[in-house]
């Protein structure tokens, strides 16, 4: 059966969406093989064979070499298919003769039909995953296509796939209008039925991070190491920086000549409060970071269970916990220890100046430490 239509529109399809022809052959051939038995029966064995040099589809019978033979119409003994075959053997196929119908054009063209067009969604599926996925934990700029309920649904420029940016992925109280353009992180890509599911972010601390790594170039190119990162979306963000180079202030990198690097973020994040402080691997200096912008009169540690008491102005106290405890707890969130902020006059049996941040290494029992460990209960 001859058809270069059929066989030029294999060839149109691998143009126009690149798509090798050779990935819907195989899967035609089968499927023909299928509608071949079920129009004209299984009593031989069949397949189907598509030869696009030569513009043909055949079908033909053949029977598979066998010790003992049970269905003559399909198999055969190896002592038979040796003087067809010298080297035929066990499980081979063998005696094969073309069996094409003259009405198999009809069946054929109704099934390769259906088969192509659903390999062509496969296929333009498994595309469209595969560029998606390099988009994963990255920044993109997206259109606001439309808002449904709590949603809003952007083009990722990528056809037929949307994104979802959902209302606990969005920095509280901001609004997006149709049309306009906005800068998202891909946090999730899971495959689906039909197209693969990209969930977006705004609220996510990669998003914070990507807008680091765009507007400062020492973090791109690998000069500031961003250590760890916290935030409370649309409130407050922390970050600690650090640098290899004992030359390169790794802070003043990122918020920038005065200012307008950080300020930037600032502007794409709504408002958003930034603190940068510069990572040490001494617990101590790292809390007294993290506490940015408090007053840090007096740290002690235990190492036993990583929690920390922290001695500050009484008229800084507020200002240490921050509003519902949210400044105390992103510095804990950030070092990893368990921070417990008391004012100076709350503990009078410590003797210190307030120029100075006294630190102890202690090994004891936080009990032993800590008479009121309400600031912990923010945290857990």
């Amino acid at each position: 059966m001859v058809n270069k239509d059929f066989f030029q529109a294999l060839n149109d399809l691998e143009a126009q969406k690149g798509i090798n022809k050779e990935y819907f052959i195989e899967s035609l051939e089968a499927a023909l093989t299928s509608a071949y038995k079920k129009n004209f029966g299984e009593a031989k064995n069949a397949l189907v064979k598509l030869n696009p040099d030569s513009n043909t589809i055949k079908v033909y019978s053949y029977k598979v070499v066998v010790e003992e033979v049970t269905d003559p119409d399909k198999e055969m003994s190896l002592q038979d298919a040796k003087l067809i075959k010298k080297s035929a053997k066990i499980g081979d196929e063998i005696d094969r003769t073309e069996v094409t119908p003259k009405t198999f054009g009809r069946i054929a063209a109704q099934t390769a039909k259906q088969v192509v067009m659903q390999r062509l969604r496969e296929a333009e599926r498994v595309k469209i995953m595969g560029e998606i996925n390099t988009k994963q934990d990255e920044l993109i700029t997206v259109v606001v296509r439309r808002i449904e309920g709590d949603n809003v649904y952007c083009d990722l420029g990528i056809t037929e796939c949307e994104g979802v940016l959902s209302a606990k992925d969005r920095i509280p109280n901001e609004k997006f209008t149709p049309n306009s353009r906005i800068k998202v992180y891909v946090k999730t890509v899971k495959e689906s039925f039909n197209m693969p599911y990209v969930q977006l972010s705004r609220t996510n601390v990669g998003f914070v991070k990507k807008l680091f790594e765009l507007e400062v170039p020492e973090i791109a190119n690998g000069e500031v190491i961003i250590h760890n990162i916290v935030r409370e979306a649309g409130y407050r963000t922390k970050l600690a920086v650090y640098s290899e180079n004992p030359n390169l202030d790794c802070v003043g990198a990122c918020v920038g000549n005065k200012g307008l690097r950080v300020a930037s973020i600032i502007d794409e994040l709504k408002g958003e409060k930034v603190d940068i402080v510069p990572y040490s691997e001494n617990p101590a200096e790292f809390i007294a970071g993290a506490l940015s912008p408090a007053t840090i009169l007096h740290i002690e540690l235990n190492y036993n269970d990583k929690t920390s008491l922290v001695i500050v102005p009484d008229d800084k106290l507020s200002l240490a916990i921050g509003k519902s405890g949210q400044n105390v707890r992103l510095a804990a969130r950030l070092t990893g220890w368990k921070i417990d902020v008391k004012a100076k006059s709350a503990v009078p049996s410590l003797n210190f100046d307030e120029e100075d941040v006294e630190t102890t290494e202690d090994t004891t029992s936080s009990n032993d430490l800590f008479e009121d460990n309400s600031a912990f209960e923010d945290l857990e």
